[in-house]
């Protein structure tokens, strides 16, 4: 492994509502960034968004049919 810095992208999809979603957001952030009062610099410098379904380009959407097949599967429901 190589101890150049460069950006990555780290995904998770969740199947959840806006406010169990936003939770799981703020659970995160407390995780990179226990206290936010801190004095800068992050050791590691992030940036986290939250994004539907809906705002996603296809390409995004189709990386999380194991997601959402796993939701259809465990709800017993069809989508």
């Amino acid at each position: 492994m190589s101890d150049e810095k460069k950006l990555w992208e780290i995904r998770l999809g969740v199947i959840a509502s806006e406010t169990e979603a936003r939770e799981v957001a703020e659970k995160i952030e407390r995780l990179l960034c226990p206290d936010p009062d801190h004095a800068p610099p992050y050791p590691i410098p992030w940036s986290l968004s939250i994004d539907t379904e809906d705002d996603m380009s296809a390409d995004r959407r189709e990386a999380y049919d194991d997601v959402v097949e796993q939701h259809r599967i465990e709800s017993r429901t069809s989508q």
